[in-house]
């Protein structure tokens, strides 16, 4: 009989890792916070257009690509073409409220989608950022 139930006990307890390590493993592939919303979570091609440019969206110490053809004019326009932003009219042009369907709060005041030409902060909102042929965007979630 006690061989029996040491039997069952050492089943048991293997099982019970086995379990647990599977769990462990969903968890680490399965994004969260704001990249559990994302439409995109591998670089993407988006359109056929004459130009092209590549956005980088960064969010915490992950990123992802699009490499986007466009005959648009602005960036915000390549964007909104391509449902990656949304947003909505403010003094300064497109407010940011959605990157790549992970939306940021502009009510709360704590975040917002910082853009980037190259490395340099942008001057004006997303649809005031010129379309340059071969040229990279980034759009930042930036914590205040």
């Amino acid at each position: 009989m006690k061989k029996i139930l040491k039997y069952a006990v050492s089943v048991a307890l293997i099982f019970a890792f086995a379990f647990s390590f599977a769990s462990c493993k969903d968890k680490a592939e399965t994004p969260d916070g704001l990249w559990a919303d994302a439409k995109y979570t591998e670089d993407t091609e988006f359109g056929n257009g004459g130009k092209t440019i590549d956005v980088i969206v960064e969010v915490e110490e992950k990123s992802v690509k699009f490499s986007i053809k466009t005959d648009k004019d602005n960036v915000g326009d390549a964007l909104v073409e391509h449902g990656l932003i949304d947003g909505e009219e403010g003094a300064y042009g497109m407010y940011i409220k959605s990157v790549n369907g992970m939306f940021v709060d502009p009510d709360a005041g704590d975040s917002y989608w910082a853009v980037y030409i190259g490395d340099e902060a942008a001057m004006t909102g997303i649809d005031g950022v010129e379309v340059t042929d071969g040229a990279t965007y980034k759009l930042v979630y930036t914590e205040i």
